[in-house]
């Protein structure tokens, strides 16, 4: 009897069991997950109405407090656990078009009104979307098959299963060297690395070739290009004027950093605020040149006030969505409509940015001055003194002094002008009896003036007040003629305060009310030259006085003002920068707080803090994201600029938290390891035919069942072309270059400033470093889907349109590669079948297929039947006087092959 009780406890153990477990599996499944069912129903029918932008009967559906809080019915429009009491789900599924929701729009289906329910019962709980979520480590997937060659494989090869696909084979060995050296350098390996490779049937050899190529000093050229969109890289400053800015030392920065494969932390960290790093190096400075490419007016007449804010707002903007891969410029105007980022955050953010030096100056101020050895080693030499003299931080003040002229007060920041104005809106210009003010100026502890000025006339005398044009005398300075802009010191006595400066000017030789006296550039008010009275103060101080008036090069950097010309930052209503609100000091949005480390400070060296730190969920996805899409020709997230609610879903989501996180712990940032795994992966080396199976089930290779096919970049189709006809000039760095290009293409107003086209090679050197003006970009560049660089470019859509056609075709500049491409084809071969056939392999590095040769050789036949009766026409085409017939024929033959699918493509 006792077995048989035993026996009943147990199974009636087992059924309660089995009935846990099944209710648990229901009640998991049944489970409504916000951020996938729910969120994308709310952001298609909903938000337009109750978000960000408006709230409708003051009802938001943004933040779940918002979503629960009484409307302007004084009621709640959900309830949480009681979908029959809230009005939100009554107002869905009315019949009354007056009443129903969405108002004056399609019905919600059924089954949207279902989960909406479902939702609401089980709490009504939001949901984290799942970019900001932190990276975290991700399982590869247990997939056994022979095919995959590295983890990256095994994820791609589970969800080929699940499509019902299966990979292609891998691409032959001249498809393989091609298609990778485009991918790591943007241009074709050289000679003796082809060679190799294509010689070599060992098993490293794939890898040998890779590590080639991720060492080439060309591998930095490549990806600095990509970047130059993110930093909308220009050289010169946009807008009306757009007048030339020499930033090209910048770009010379990313080239060196790449090639070193500096860790990608430390990348960002000098790019955000490489100026606020302990002791910064010139290159850390140059670094910040990041965030110095946004535009700056010229124009006469224009707010100069206006124009730094909307450099400031640029710099947020681009942050993140180069760096984040986040639409947040909207928040500038409102609470975001799909993300959680509230209104007041964007200006919380800004604060980071809004206290720089910069101030929409004509001369880019503040600029890094770059030292030859002889100056830079004179500095050194005077640093030292400095240090021994005084102390450290004099020293290091000194030192940045004369490599940046900062901090200075600019002359355009003066106000209350009596016969004074702004000439042109850019420098202080004095008159007669004229006066301005600069206010609240710092003079605690200073008795000494460095300032920078021009003027043309003798007698003129220049006297500072203290707080009014009758206050105290403490400058008073006889102006006399320079040449040009001079900075020169005026000692004073020991002052101490804050104080509005009041400027007056008198010069009896002045007639006319209109005429200039003289004009100010900046002011800096120190201390005079420490350490006077000691044996070497004298040659000291003309050593500092010669560094300071060096004629050295320079560059626009980022600083951030001293405590006292703190920039405080407010909140601007509706986004109007006139309309200030509350006072926010510098943080960033709630939802990241996690990644803030507690001792970052309140500066952009802090926020470099947070954009590195590995909580940050956003950074390492984008990054990674981006490399991918460059390799295979779309994102895993095929939105690169938004990774947020209203971005595509990602196809691998697992796969990019698989790389996202080893990119930061395993790989410790290295963009080389990153770029090494993809491309050594059987994914990425897929022949790229398309089959009738594919064409049907992923047309758009969404799932990776055959390697990317895609065109190659505006910089890659001319690098190929210079590569092609033997011309690419290789050197690396320097200012930008004037390849060929059309007169009359360069409208330059008020400076008549013309492409004036470089000599002694310069005019074959890579894409990279052509020289980009904003209004007037090189335009074969912009019809191969180049940008303007106006603004941050997070991605370039790829078009198809006849004028790219018309650019390989007609473009002088390609007409001349294939000139000297014809030049190699003749020199290679006896006959013209031979000529054709070697250039073929010099471009592909495979054999020419008989029927496409056939079609060449009687487009050359054509050819040349047309010159031999017209040979004006051949020497026009060959540009040569003492030209034949067969020479012209294969030119133009030359040319068609730079035009073959093949050829523009990357296959």
């Amino acid at each position: 009897m006792q077995k048989i009780l035993h026996s009943k406890i147990a199974l009636i153990s087992i059924a309660l069991a089995a009935a846990v477990l099944f209710f648990t599996c229901v009640t998991k499944e049944d489970k409504i997950d916000y951020s996938t069912q729910v969120k994308p129903i709310l952001n298609r029918k909903c938000i337009s109405c109750h978000g960000g932008v408006k709230a409708k009967g003051g009802f938001s559906l943004l933040f779940r407090e918002e979503a629960l809080a009484k409307t302007e019915s004084g009621q709640p429009a959900i309830i949480p656990g009681d979908p029959d009491g809230s009005e939100m789900i009554r107002r869905l599924t009315l019949d009354d078009p007056e009443e129903r929701m969405p108002f004056k729009h399609e019905p919600l289906s059924k089954d949207e009104i279902a989960i909406l329910r479902k939702w609401v019962k089980q709490g009504a709980q939001w949901g984290e979307h799942w970019a900001y979520v932190p990276v975290k480590k991700t399982a590869v997937p247990d997939v056994d098959n022979k095919w995959a060659k590295n983890d990256i494989d095994k994820f791609i090869y589970q969800k080929l299963e699940e499509q019902k696909l299966q990979p292609s084979p891998e691409a032959d060995k001249a498809t393989l060297l091609r298609r990778v050296s485009l991918d790591l350098t943007g241009m074709q390996p050289s000679e003796n690395v082809a060679k190799k490779f294509l010689q070599d049937n060992g098993p490293r050899a794939y890898e040998t070739l890779v590590d080639s190529l991720l060492a080439s000093p060309h591998f930095g050229e490549r990806w600095t290009a990509m970047w130059m969109d993110l930093s909308r890289y220009a050289d010169t400053k946009g807008y009306e004027r757009d007048d030339v800015r020499s930033i090209w030392r910048y770009r010379d920065w990313l080239i060196k950093a790449f090639n070193s494969d500096k860790p990608y932390d430390q990348f960002l960290t000098e790019q955000v605020a490489g100026d606020l790093l302990p002791n910064p190096t010139d290159a850390q400075y140059i670094a910040t040149a990041f965030h110095r490419n946004t535009m700056t007016n010229d124009e006469g007449g224009t707010d100069n006030e206006e124009f730094r804010t909307a450099a400031i707002i640029d710099r947020v903007n681009t942050t993140w969505e180069a760096v984040m891969g986040t639409t947040f410029s909207c928040v500038q105007c409102h609470s975001h409509p799909y993300d959680p980022f509230k209104h007041d955050e964007y200006y919380k953010f800004m604060a980071y940015f809004n206290n720089s030096r910069d101030e929409d100056t004509e001369a880019d101020y503040p600029l890094l001055r770059t030292f030859n050895d002889t100056l830079t080693n004179e500095l050194t030499s005077l640093t030292a003194w400095l240090t021994k003299e005084s102390s450290e931080k004099r020293a290091k003040d000194i030192e940045r002094f004369i490599k940046t002229w900062q901090p200075s007060i600019n002359s355009l920041t003066s106000d209350k002008y009596v016969s004074s104005s702004l000439a042109d809106t850019k420098w202080l210009a004095m008159r007669n009896h004229s006066s301005a003010r600069f206010k609240q100026v710092d003079l605690q502890n200073t008795n000494q003036l460095i300032l920078r000025y021009t003027s043309g006339l003798t007698s003129g005398v220049l006297s500072m007040h203290l707080d009014s044009t009758n206050g105290p005398v403490f400058v008073k300075i006889n102006i006399q003629p320079t040449r040009g802009w001079q900075i020169s010191p005026v000692d004073f006595l020991m002052q101490s305060g804050v104080h509005d400066i009041y400027l007056t000017y008198e010069n009896p030789t002045i007639v006319k009310p209109d005429q200039n006296g003289m004009m100010f550039d900046w002011l800096h008010f120190t201390q005079q030259f420490p350490g006077k009275g000691t044996k070497d103060y004298e040659t000291n101080n003309k050593l500092f006085w010669k560094l300071l008036t060096a004629n050295a090069p320079t560059t626009p950097v980022m600083m951030d003002n001293p405590d006292d010309m703190y920039r405080p930052t407010y909140v601007f209503e509706r986004g109007n920068w006139l309309v200030k609100g509350k006072e926010v000091k510098p943080s960033i949005p709630h939802i990241f707080a996690a990644a803030m480390p507690a001792k970052a400070p309140a500066n952009r060296l802090g926020l470099a803090m947070f954009l590195t730190d590995k909580q940050n969920p956003l950074v390492s996805r984008t990054l990674v994201n981006r490399m991918w899409e460059q390799l295979f020709g779309a994102g895993i997230v095929e939105t690169l600029e938004d990774m947020g609610t209203q971005g595509v879903t990602p196809t691998h989501r697992e796969l990019l938290d698989y790389l996202s996180y080893n990119f930061m712990n395993e790989d410790n940032w290295s963009v080389k390891k990153l770029l090494k795994k993809m491309v050594m992966s059987a994914t990425y080396r897929q022949d790229s035919k398309l089959t009738p199976e594919l064409r049907e089930k992923d047309l758009y290779n969404k799932w990776y069942a055959r390697g990317a096919r895609v065109r190659l970049s505006a910089e890659q189709v001319r690098d190929q072309a210079l590569n092609i006809g033997g011309v690419m000039n290789e050197e690396l760095y320097g200012p930008s270059v004037f390849p060929f290009q059309p007169k009359g293409i360069w409208q330059s107003p008020y400076n008549g400033a013309e492409w004036v086209q470089s000599i002694n090679n310069e005019q074959y050197r890579r894409g990279v470093y052509t020289f980009w003006k904003r209004t007037a970009p090189y335009p074969s560049m912009i019809t191969f889907d180049g940008g303007a660089r106006e603004v941050c470019m997070a991605r370039r859509i790829r078009t198809n349109t006849p004028l790219q056609a018309l650019v390989t075709l007609n473009d002088e500049a390609y007409v001349d590669v294939a000139r000297h491409f014809a030049k190699r084809m003749q020199s290679a071969g006896n006959t013209v079948q031979q000529q054709i056939s070697k250039g073929y392999e010099l471009m592909l590095y495979k054999p020419l297929e008989q029927q496409k040769l056939q079609v060449l050789v009687t487009l050359y036949n054509e050819a040349k039947q047309k010159f031999t009766k017209d040979i004006s026409k051949a020497k026009e085409m060959t540009e040569e006087d003492n030209t034949t017939p067969d020479f012209a024929a294969l030119v133009v033959v030359a040319n068609a092959m730079l035009n073959l699918d093949e050829v523009v493509t990357k296959n």
